[in-house]
């Protein structure tokens, strides 16, 4: 039988009797419950496994590393009559450079470099891994993977692209380091027939003289990472969506002893490594003598999660072996259960936990919190429901440190600081979905910021994970302004295929991150579209001028007003910030209409302030610039957040609390709401008691952080700061020192005084302007307690190894693009 339906399938229609020739498990197994959501790829200890063998012979990696001669690899000939690129070798990589004879008819200099293959069938192939380094920002800014060579030659009219197919393609990072790019093996744009015999590349400029150095390219077999063992649980992704998943190596069978709660029901996604492999998928019960055939369908999608779902009620109360079977005509192909999760129909005895981040949301430009336009009446009516924190911070100045400080409750310095962007948290931090998903939650992620996500591997343990604002967003789809919309559609589809509580869900949304417009009918509330023109005239003209930056001359040279400019900035935020304060209105609306928000728990956060929107608005919108080294995370425009709790029939609505705290704050508090242990390590507080009139909280200062790794010496450079009611002070840690060729300006603009700055808040509350030359003793008590503190720092980030570098994604690279992170 065959049920390939999406929902839940009814045991009274499906169930067929069957004889199974594998053995029960024993006796000695033990038996499952699912009193809260029972993750079936968390007990592969706990399963009987039958079958599910390792091929004999599975594809070996192959790498081409360009430090040692690689003759086979050159310039590829361009389809049309230009010259191919220019390939030499350095001690260390392969360079290729795009001069003026590489032109193509619209002026833009083109090339790419290939090499031969005996061949190979495309199917056995997962990802190219490519090694590079770019550092010209106006240069080479994308690859792009080609397949086999088109056939004759074109004229001198047409593109000289190469290609049978084009493959995929990333953006590059051209920060002058080694940057690690996954781009997928089994894609393209364009059919051919036959093996693959060719593999290369393709770049373009604006300019002759660009290069790019490749220092290695890898090919990965899709089984080689699943030849290590018959079964085991890993993270995969189909159609943007990433799953904690079983693997086993078809003909193979799991069994589980599992007691079958009331409501009972197993979702799960199916899915395969290959289009030419289909599986059948099965799943039976055996209960006593009898053995029911609950499910069976065979599937061959290797692009997307086959999400389904079999109802078990009838066998409520019944201990059963639960058996997850697999069958294929190739022997040994690879079969994967998507978060294959058994629940029931009770209650949840915990609550759920919405925690909704806004990605660079502004407490001081909310209504919420006083502004003068109603951009959040949402959240203001949700404060009133709950708990609002009027001083609130993040613990550094922009997305991935903080983020992964408020998930780990652990400062930036301690986790390692940012060496570049594929560096993942340390392993032994233990993050808010792992917390989560260990006390029996269903984790969710829904991010459209992947220093929020995969960038970070904040997707451990989560049993569904997002990652984008719209599946066609890559391709030139919607924009990031509507990313709640997305991303809330994206939730509510995750609670059809999971409707079991409690959950956990994180959101990340970036409707108010750089890049403007918003979209109808917010655009346009507070920002004529003449004024936006006028602002986006004003950028380009800034931009020909050669800058655009708060400190450019760009503003005395093409004489456009910086206030008049900025204040037209902050009504386009105030716009988006409208948007995404409906949605979440929307979103609160279906939790009540469907009955989940009594039982949740919503804590609404930022993971920084305004300034990722438009540069740093408190600077733009003042009367005079200060130095560039005047930029404190405890600046209102930079650190000052939104935090507000809500939970009701348990929280108190209407409560305002004046205490400074900060992001850091929020794991220990979920987890002492719920009930749930303390982390071993944490460096923030709880603030359950002030939320609850309880005792336990202690006012304390709130510390910040911020630092970059120095690739050439593994220094951590960077600033750690204290707020400490009327002042706050910023000490530099391991300064940078001035490079030759920086001028004088350049190095007052940008280089420190003195290692530590201090501002005073009462009368400078935007933290402008240093007052650290009146106050030396100030100074002197702040540099000590903050040395004290970096110290102390040092000390426990012992407890913490780096991971390996993971590879970035075409996805990846290109959401940090369009977010302002790297070069347009």
């Amino acid at each position: 039988m065959r049920y390939a339906t999406r929902g839940t399938s009814s045991l009274s229609a499906l169930v067929f009797l069957i004889t199974v020739s594998c053995s029960a498990p024993s006796s000695d197994s033990p038996i499952l419950t699912a009193d809260v959501p029972l993750h079936l790829e968390e007990h592969l200890d706990d399963a009987v496994v039958t079958g599910s063998e390792v091929p004999e012979e599975v594809p070996e990696p192959v790498e081409w590393r360009f430090d040692e001669p690689q003759p086979d690899w050159r310039a590829v000939e361009p389809w049309t009559p230009i010259e191919p690129a220019q390939v030499t070798f350095t001690d260390d990589a392969l360079r290729l450079t795009l001069l003026e004879g590489n032109k193509n008819p619209w002026g833009r200099p083109v090339g790419g470099i290939v090499v031969g293959l005996p061949d190979w069938d495309r199917e056995d192939w997962s990802h190219v891994v490519v090694r590079a380094r770019a550092s010209d920002p106006e240069g080479i800014r994308g690859i792009g993977l080609g397949f086999n060579r088109r056939e004759g030659s074109g004229t001198t009219e047409e593109a000289p692209y190469p290609w049978a197919a084009g493959g995929d393609g990333a953006p590059l990072v051209t920060d002058g380091e080694i940057q690690t790019y996954q781009l997928r093996a089994d894609f393209s744009r364009g059919i051919w027939e036959g093996p693959l015999r060719k593999l290369g590349f393709w770049f373009g400029s604006a300019e002759p003289g660009a290069s790019i150095d490749i220092l290695s390219v890898g090919l990965i077999p899709k089984e080689a990472n699943y030849a290590g063992e018959p079964v085991g649980a890993r993270e995969e992704v189909r159609n943007k969506v990433h799953r904690r998943s079983i693997y086993t190596h078809a003909p193979g069978r799991l069994e589980y002893r599992v007691r079958i709660p009331e409501g009972g029901r197993l979702d799960m996604g199916l899915g395969v490594l290959r289009d030419d492999a289909p599986i059948v998928f099965r799943i039976t019960a055996t209960a006593g003598d009898r053995t029911y055939g609950l499910f069976e369908e065979t599937f061959a999608d290797k692009t997307a999660w086959g999400q389904r779902s079999v109802d078990l009620s009838e066998l409520a109360g019944q201990t059963v072996t639960l058996a997850l079977e697999t069958e294929s005509e190739r022997t040994g192909s690879v079969a994967l259960w998507g978060a294959p999760t058994l629940t029931g129909g009770t209650r949840a005895a915990r609550p759920n936990v919405i925690f909704y981040v806004i990605d660079g949301g502004a407490a001081d430009f909310m209504s919420a919190y006083g502004y003068n336009r109603n951009t959040t009446p949402n959240i203001a009516r949700l404060a009133e429901e709950g708990a609002l924190f009027e001083w609130a911070y993040s613990n550094a100045s922009w997305t991935r440190p903080s983020t992964a400080s408020f998930m780990t409750s652990i400062q930036n310095s301690v986790l390692g600081g940012f060496l570049n962007w594929n560096d993942p948290i340390p392993e032994e931090a233990t993050t808010m979905a792992e917390h989560m998903h260990r006390a029996g939650y269903q984790t969710g992620v829904f991010t459209a910021n992947p220093n929020a996500g995969t960038l970070s591997n904040l997707k451990r343990e989560v049993d569904l994970f997002r990652e984008d604002w719209d599946d066609f967003a890559y391709f030139g789809g919607e924009n990031h302004k509507e990313s709640s919309r997305f991303l809330h559609e994206g939730f509510w589809e995750w609670r059809a295929d999971y409707p079991a509580q409690p959950y956990w869900a994180h959101f990340q949304t970036t409707d108010v991150h750089a890049d403007f417009p918003t979209v109808a009918p917010f655009a346009g509330m507070f920002v004529t579209r003449e004024e936006f023109e006028q602002v986006e005239s004003w950028r380009e003209q800034l931009r020909e001028a050669g800058g655009g930056g708060l400190w450019s001359e760009a503003y005395e040279e093409t004489g456009i007003n910086r206030q008049a400019l900025y204040t037209y900035a902050l009504g386009l935020y105030d716009e988006a910030m409208a948007h995404n304060d409906y949605q979440l209105g929307r979103l609160v609306d279906r939790l009540k209409a469907e009955g989940e928000w009594e039982n949740t728990l919503l804590i609404i956060g930022g993971d920084h302030s305004i300034r990722a929107a438009f540069t740093d608005l408190a600077i733009g919108l003042s009367d005079s610039i200060p130095a560039r080294w005047s930029d404190p995370i405890f600046r209102p425009t930079i650190g000052k957040v939104p935090l507000i709790f809500v939970w009701p029939g348990h929280i108190e609505g209407g409560q305002r609390f004046s205490q400074p705290v900060s992001m850091i704050d929020v794991l220990p508090t979920i987890l002492d709401l719920v009930g749930l242990p303390m982390p071993e390590i944490m460096m923030g507080q709880s603030l359950a008691p002030l939320l609850m009139d309880t005792e336990g909280w202690e006012p304390r200062p709130v510390i910040f952080d911020d630092f970059t790794v120095d690739r050439e010496t593994d220094e951590l450079r960077g600033t750690i700061e204290v707020l400490d009611g009327r002042w706050g002070a910023s000490l530099e840690i391991n300064p940078r020192p001035p490079d030759e060729d920086d001028t004088e300006e350049e190095i007052a603009q940008w280089q420190r005084p003195v290692p530590l700055l201090l501002y005073d808040l009462w009368s400078d509350p935007w933290a402008l302007w240093s007052v650290h030359e009146e106050h030396p003793e100030l100074v002197e008590k702040y540099t000590k307690f903050l040395e004290e503190q970096w110290a102390a720092h040092q000390a426990l980030a012992q407890y913490f190894t780096r991971p390996d570098d993971v590879e970035l994604t075409p996805e990846q690279l290109q959401a940090l693009r369009t977010l302002g992170y790297i070069g347009n």
